[in-house]
């Protein structure tokens, strides 16, 4: 299926997407594995700025009183973030050990898979996942749940790291290009330990064009908006370049609203 450009939706957050953030998030990323808390934390922040200014202009309260279903939730760093905003923030993360990883309470947490998420159909009005559909094996039978639990006129949130882009590999670096086990094992030597991200068990190739594709066939959601997540604005035309959008996007970030 031939991907077509969504319908004109105004992006407030268009403003935002200035060359300063992108290099203040890339500078950011260089502590994901040393200084995780400072890593997540700026990254908190920034998702749920993004995700305030991507809501449709009907939403005049923003994000206040908003009921926020954050899948894949990690730690807990968002939930701060998030309720700093007014929102009444959810989460689902599948592994207990990532969950506990900061020592941080989660009140608001369970745990429990994507693609399976125990929340009524309907119940939330906003669904949104940061980073998470590059680590499932079946990332387009978790976005249909999350379209699901979300109530007719709520809006969906995707967001996911391009397998072709030079972050596709995560802490291996440029080395996924060669393959990803074959990365893997690079790693491996040179480190003495596996990735975390490791290829085939918690790191899967994934693409802009089956993300595209899934948004554009889904009977339940339209597809408002497209835009590479890091990247300033007079960037945000590649998304609408075959393979360009693979290899300089480097995150894609799909709008859907519920019917």
């Amino acid at each position: 299926m031939p991907f077509r450009r969504p319908r004109s939706h105004p992006v407030p957050f268009a403003r935002h997407a200035t060359v300063g953030r992108s290099v203040r998030l890339l500078r950011e990323f260089g502590y994901e594995q040393s200084e995780p808390s400072r890593f997540y934390a700026a990254l908190a922040r920034d998702t749920a700025d993004m995700v305030a200014g991507l809501l449709p202009a009907d939403w005049t309260a923003g994000l206040e009183g908003a009921a926020v279903l954050d899948v894949g939730g990690g730690p807990g760093f968002f939930a701060d973030a998030f309720a700093d905003r007014g929102a009444r923030y959810l989460a689902v993360e599948p592994d207990a050990g990532e969950m506990s990883a900061a020592g941080l309470s989660q009140p608001t947490t369970v745990r429990a898979q994507g693609e399976h998420l125990p929340f009524r159909t309907g119940s939330v009005d906003v669904c949104y996942s940061s980073n998470v559909a590059e680590h499932t094996p079946t990332p387009w039978a978790m976005a249909d749940e999350m379209v699901r639990v979300t109530r007719p006129g709520g809006i969906v949130i995707i967001s996911y790291t391009l397998w072709w882009g030079p972050f596709g590999g995560h802490e291996t670096g440029l080395a996924h290009y060669l393959g990803g086990h074959r990365a893997a094992r690079r790693y491996l030597r040179r480190t003495g330990r596996l990735p975390k991200n490791l290829f085939g068990v918690s790191l899967f190739p994934i693409t802009a064009a089956a993300g595209l594709r899934w948004a554009q066939s889904t009977k339940d959601a339209d597809l408002l908006t497209v835009i590479p997540r890091y990247l300033p604005r007079f960037c945000w035309p590649v998304v609408h370049i075959p393979i360009l959008r693979e290899l300089g996007a480097t995150n894609l970030v799909m709008v859907l609203r519920k019917h």
